[in-house]
């Protein structure tokens, strides 16, 4: 049976009949899955949930962030696309500052992530049950309805505190519906002076940095490496990922992750122990490259990473090496670096495995 031709986007009801729908020819599909079938956003889906499953918040994020701790031991969720993070932990110190464009905050502790406010839109406590399960979280969504992090309750969560956060939090509109508004494209120069740019790749002080690099020339991330290619970046296959984490996982070496989307940047520094490959999908197979561990998992969609690259970048503290993998679109999915603190070289373990890895 085919899904429920949705007309307006607006009519709740509608909605709400599309997806009940859904949920009975597909028992068990994720929201995301769900509203991609019904051609709409994941934020759209959830806010007709709004008086139900789901509460809207007020869109004060700078005060909910610093709110976070009191949680105690949650699993934060950030992904994009093709690549899911998932850490266990408490949000130990979150440090707000900037302000417009620049609005940011940095949080450090068993969960790590970088926080782009001006991406944060909507926000919603949820409440749901599956069979003897119980989810309770905060999801917040951009102006597109995508999901940017996803905070979800564990056993040993703080109930009281999340409770007094609702109260503090609640939205009084509790509006089911989810103006959507479009990103302004960006646009980028195809005409780069390539002598120019790779002098100041060769002069970067710090991996921070490359950021400021692009945007001076005005050069796309994948087009940067691109132009790189042979000085400062190689091609390595695809399945090489999986090597890597093997070998990380093998010889006990900490890595660092990195995978996010515009508003929350998500980060593991750690060792890798549990590496599995699997496949599942409701519409066809799905490659998916697993971290299984106790208080972290990675979910990345190997059959969705067309390019793996390793870039290399200069610093006063030497090269910093890393592993980038980007999708049919040219966007980056996820990044790999040997475990280094700023002031402390990469590690040289890190730095043979990468290079032990077949170039194409």
């Amino acid at each position: 049976m085919e899904n429920l031709t949705i007309t307006d986007t607006t009519d709740i009801s509608q909605i709400k009949q599309a997806w009940q729908q859904v949920q009975e020819q597909q028992p068990g599909i994720r929201i995301r899955e769900a509203a991609r079938q019904l051609g709409l956003s994941e934020g759209q889906l959830l806010a007709t949930q709004v008086g139900q499953e789901a509460k809207r918040l007020l869109p004060n994020w700078s005060a909910l962030l610093k709110r976070l701790p009191e949680l105690g031991r949650v699993m934060s969720l950030t992904r994009n696309d093709a690549c899911v993070l998932e850490h266990k932990g408490a949000f130990e110190k979150v440090n707000v500052f900037g302000g417009g464009d620049h609005h940011m905050a940095v949080v450090l502790g068993p969960i790590e992530t970088r926080v782009f406010l001006k991406s944060w839109y909507a926000g919603f406590a949820v409440h749901t049950v599956k069979g003897d399960r119980e989810l309770t979280s905060l999801q917040i969504f951009d102006h597109e309805g995508q999901a940017i992090t996803k905070i979800f309750l564990q056993p040993e969560s703080d109930r009281e505190a999340y409770e007094k956060l609702l109260t503090d939090f609640t939205d009084p509109s509790q509006d089911p519906v989810f103006a959507m508004a479009p990103y302004a494209p960006a646009t980028y120069t195809e005409e780069v002076n390539q002598d120019a740019f790779l002098t100041d790749w060769a002069n970067l002080k710090d991996t921070h940095d490359f950021f400021p690099m692009l945007r001076n020339h005005n050069v796309h991330r994948y087009h940067a490496v691109e132009l790189a290619e042979g000085k400062f970046s190689y091609r390595i296959k695809v399945e090489s990922v999986e090597a890597m984490l093997e070998l990380a996982s093998k010889e006990k070496l900490p890595i660092m992750v990195f995978a996010g989307n515009r508003g929350n940047l998500q980060i593991h520094q750690d060792k890798v122990r549990t590496i599995r490959m699997l496949e599942r999908g409701h519409n066809g197979k799905e490659k998916w490259l697993n971290v299984l561990d106790p208080d972290f998992n990675m979910h990345l969609r190997i059959d969705m990473v067309t390019d793996v690259w390793v870039v290399v970048k200069p610093t006063e503290d030497g090269d910093v090496t890393a592993l980038e993998c980007y999708d049919a679109n040219r966007e980056l999915v996820v990044q790999f670096f040997g475990l280094r603190k700023p002031g402390q070289n990469e590690l040289t373990d890190w730095r043979s495995l990468v290079a032990d890895l077949p170039r194409l």
